[in-house]
């Protein structure tokens, strides 16, 4: 390092620390917000825009200023002039190191402090004083006489004061210099009110999305409620905040991710709300509340993102099955086979049916209810879904189907053309038998998903299938009220 730029620094440093020695500590408190604005992403990420009045004077100042997220991220800190007067920023410090007993206690190590004891029979407050030697597990004093490895009982500690370090709450002490109006006399301060802003990303924000869906009657439409949930675990809170929200993945560098606590609540219909106003930003998605907010520290809060009614769905039960059994000699395959009941809708809005969606739905998981005989709504199933764009299809597995089961075997396996010594592969033909039965008192259509191994051919079928993919073959297949149906097919399988 040149001597030049060595003497740069140590001239910045001393006018820094004859800046703070010179100003005098103001304190700024949430009481003095003039606007605030929260923008939380996924991932416990989150945007704070804190903006107050305060008193400043000419020349350096030095603000305390508080209430501020206890998980903030100090370096990403910025604080800016809201009324075009010029600031300039020396020094920025973040006090997160509350104060506490303890921490007065551990402060105070090598320090004399006042033991306060009361007379037991007398009841005459006596005081001794005691050095701190240690404050691990405990307090160690030493008396002019004695050394104690407790505190008095009953009794107290009177401390001289309290380090200036230690805060109460979390604080962001900054040292600036701005330039008031030239006061008349020279030499004296002018005090006035400046407008600042203090930008700063957080942890201890996080939201999801969840999602309450009434199944019709005929259950062929959904009626869907879109909720979010906020969750304030920053250290402080948020009053009258403008709430933003930001769906997608934001990439960060190195970030630090803390589990999020786990809460369990319950979510009824209800009379639909004013939707959150959406738009594209950049390559994620922006949801604004229409509203003020408060998020209280170590706060749950639920607001509406949409509502939409009678949008159609489609029901279905499918059977899955795998590839390992293709290519050797098998039996049975499973008895009683329950099909998955699932439910698919658009997210596209239609006039008169599906008002309301036709926007970027946020992940989150989908809770579906109907109604039963008396008009009690009862839960029937969940499922979790990703970010879902406008126009996309939305699949919910909502539970496994109890009056249609299904047996499956193999019942023929031949090797038509075996593999060169010591090599895997060859040509085999293998025919299955699928008997599914319908307890039901209607009729319903089960679709048979099955993958298949290799190059494949499908020699016979009582059903004619369709060619979902180069691995996969799927059969409709519909069975009778209270009756079954035999779905059989021969595949030869090259691998």
């Amino acid at each position: 390092m040149n001597t030049t730029f060595k003497g740069s620094l140590l001239v910045l440093a001393l006018a820094v620390s004859s800046a703070i020695q010179a100003a005098e500590e103001r304190q700024s408190n949430a009481s003095e917000q003039i606007g605030l604005a929260v923008t939380i992403y996924n991932g416990d990420l989150a945007l704070v825009k804190d903006a107050r009045k305060v008193k400043v004077t000419n020349g350096d100042n030095l603000l305390a200023w508080r209430d501020v997220s206890a998980r903030m991220q100090p370096e990403t800190a910025l604080l800016r002039s809201l009324d075009g007067r010029k600031l300039t920023l020396y020094e920025q410090n973040f006090d997160f190191d509350l104060l506490t007993p303890q921490k007065l206690l551990e402060e105070s190590v090598g320090a004399q402090v006042r033991v306060i004891r009361n007379q037991p029979i007398t009841g005459v407050e006596i005081s001794e004083y005691a050095t701190v030697l240690a404050a691990n597990e405990g307090a160690v004093l030493k008396f002019s006489d004695r050394v104690e490895t407790s505190l008095p009982n009953p009794g107290r500690l009177a401390f001289p004061g309290v380090p200036t370090h230690l805060r109460d709450r979390p604080t962001l002490s900054l040292l600036f210099r701005t330039e008031a109006p030239t006061p008349f006399f020279a030499g004296a301060k002018t005090t006035v009110d400046q407008d600042m802003e203090l930008t700063y990303l957080t942890q201890g924000l996080a939201w999801k999305a969840d999602y309450v869906a009434e199944l019709s009657n005929k259950e062929d439409s959904i009626d869907l409620n879109g909720w979010v949930t906020l969750t304030n675990t920053s250290g402080t809170a948020y009053p009258n905040a403008r709430l933003q929200l930001i769906a997608g993945e934001v990439n960060r560098a190195q970030p630090e991710r803390r589990p999020m606590p786990m809460m369990a609540k319950a979510m009824a219909m209800a009379d639909a709300a004013p939707a959150m106003q959406e738009e594209g930003l950049f390559e994620y998605h922006l949801y604004t509340l229409d509203r003020l907010t408060t998020l209280q520290d170590r706060q749950t809060k639920q607001v509406a993102l949409l509502s939409a009614q009678k949008v159609a769905v489609d029901k279905e039960f499918r059977l899955t099955g795998g590839d390992w059994y293709y290519t050797s000699q098998q039996g049975d395959l499973g008895k009683k086979l329950k099909p998955g009941v699932f439910m698919e809708f658009t997210n596209k809005s239609e006039k008169g049916e599906g008002a309301g969606l036709g926007v970027p739905l946020p992940k989150g998981i989908v809770r579906v209810y109907k109604k039963d005989s008396a008009g009690r709504a009862q839960f029937i199933g969940e499922d979790r879904i990703e970010h879902t764009a406008k126009g996309e299809t939305v699949k919910l597995k909502l539970g496994e189907a109890f009056d249609i089961t299904a047996d499956k075997k193999q019942v023929d396996f031949q090797r038509i053309a075996a593999a060169g010594f010591n090599a895997r592969g060859g040509v085999i033909e293998t025919t299955y038998q699928l008997e599914i039965r319908n307890a039901k008192s209607e009729k319903v259509v089960v679709t048979v998903l099955e993958s298949i191994p290799g190059e494949w051919q499908m020699l016979q079928e009582s059903h004619p299938h369709k060619k979902d993919s180069a691995r996969t073959a799927v059969w409709n297949v519909p069975v009778p009220a209270e009756g079954k149906t035999t779905l059989a097919w021969r595949v030869r399988v090259k691998y």
